[in-house]
């Protein structure tokens, strides 16, 4: 299984922002889309960053609420972790948790192509064991 296989399940609309942004624009982003991060884009429309719901509490928690007028490029993290439509699954699953991240860009050619999450890659994983577990039971069930 590979990381494509969950964007062809899940989409590939990718919500995005541009660096000089506000966090109070980004978390209003966030919040209008329900999600928990969101990826910066630069003019070139290459990634430069990854602003998540943590990074935006980190800086209310150490600047109060004038961190909400600071740029994403003041918060955002900008040594993002990408991976590519043919990494496996498994692969992807231990990057995140590696790295304790909960979202990875989806490149091809240095373009973003898509986004998954920790959600996304559970989800698959359950239904992957579910799949397994029903397969085995099948194959019992006819053994006797």
């Amino acid at each position: 299984m590979i990381v494509e296989q969950i964007l062809n399940d899940k989409g590939r609309v990718v919500v995005t922002l541009r660096a000089d942004h506000t966090l109070r624009e980004a978390a209003q982003l966030l919040d209008d889309k329900k999600i928990g991060a969101v990826v910066a884009l630069g003019l070139d429309d290459r990634i430069i960053g990854v602003l998540s719901e943590r990074d935006i509490v980190r800086q209310v928690a150490r600047h109060g609420a004038e961190a909400l007028d600071m740029p994403v490029s003041g918060a955002m993290t900008r040594s993002v972790v990408t991976v590519n439509a043919a990494t496996p699954i498994d692969e992807a699953l231990q990057t995140m948790t590696d790295r304790r991240i909960r979202h990875l860009p989806v490149v091809h050619n240095d373009r973003l192509t898509g986004v998954i999450s920790i959600g996304d890659l559970v989800k698959w994983k359950i239904a992957e064991a579910e799949s397994e577990a029903k397969a085995m039971k099948s194959y019992l069930s006819a053994q006797f």
